[in-house]
């Protein structure tokens, strides 16, 4: 399928059958069904292979540090709260190089889209244990196998009360689609965790592997129960899908800095500083 995000490029880093593909094909249908504007659109991303989605999209886009999307994706929303705003990285980038700013970004709530592809292993590093590696899963450096505790990013967002919790599946097309438009049109910090195959580095943790071990929660499923959502946390093998939790609603963070600034509706971007008023004379830094 065509979108107006598609970007053309010559080259492309991924394994042939990695997940990523998928997670960019539905993410630019899902941004083009909604109508919205890829020059109202922002990607923004760290280190690995799943950061290197931006350069695949035609957005705008940043590519940092590893680890690092989350702080510059909220200073973009905050800057200009019209953008469409998308933080995005793989399961070692979001939940271990940035981990501080995982738990951050949630209890700042800024409106933007926390998009992890979670393959369970470094796929760009050549296939160490990551944060969501599970016990016992050899790597050549783990080779006696992992012997710590999953990271389990679903119950932690759900502690801090993230604005809103999903997590789905590269590989069901059409739930992964409707689960990234819920997560767009949602006011405020989304999670949306989606498990995908790395088909070079975890041979463990395939795609048959996901299939048979993810299930879609029921229609009449309740997110705004914390503690059915925590419960449904902590479920694995299988692990449930969807829309797993859901908060009161809440003060967003770019909101709360424009009162405090009393900058009104008049995004950051456009303002100017009045050095004079200010007691600075900017000939002496010019």
């Amino acid at each position: 399928m065509n979108t107006r995000f598609d970007r053309i490029v010559d080259d492309n880093a991924w394994c042939p059958g990695c997940g990523n593909f998928s997670i960019l094909a539905h993410l630019k249908e899902a941004l083009d069904e909604m109508g919205l504007d890829p020059l109202q659109s922002a990607v923004v991303s760290g280190i690995g292979q799943a950061a290197k989605t931006p350069q695949y999209m035609s957005v705008h886009m940043f590519n940092g540090l590893h680890g690092r999307a989350l702080p510059v994706a909220q200073g973009l929303k905050v800057a200009n709260p019209s953008l469409t705003v998308i933080a995005e990285g793989g399961d070692g980038d979001m939940y271990g190089e940035g981990g501080n700013h995982f738990m951050a970004a949630i209890r700042r709530n800024a409106d933007i889209i926390n998009i992890v592809h979670n393959n369970m292993v470094y796929g760009l590093t050549k296939g160490q244990a990551s944060p969501t590696s599970q016990r016992g899963f050899k790597t050549p450096v783990q080779t006696e196998g992992v012997h710590v505790e999953p990271f389990n990013p679903i119950a932690t967002a759900i502690s801090l009360d993230a604005s809103l919790v999903i997590r789905t599946f590269s590989g069901n097309k059409e739930h992964c689609k409707k689960m990234l438009k819920i997560a767009i049109e949602h006011k405020g910090y989304v999670l949306i965790d989606i498990f995908q195959p790395c088909v070079t580095f975890n041979k463990t943790n395939t795609f048959k592997w996901f299939k048979e071990n993810v299930y879609e929660l029921p229609d009449d499923y309740d997110p705004t129960d914390k503690v059915k959502a925590f419960e449904k946390a902590l479920e694995s093998h299988p692990f449930p899908i969807g829309v797993i939790y859901k908060s009161p609603p809440k003060a967003i963070l770019e909101d709360v800095l424009r009162e405090e600034s009393r900058l009104g509706d008049k995004p950051l971007y456009s303002t100017t500083v009045d050095y004079q008023r200010l007691g600075i004379e900017m000939e002496k830094y010019i």
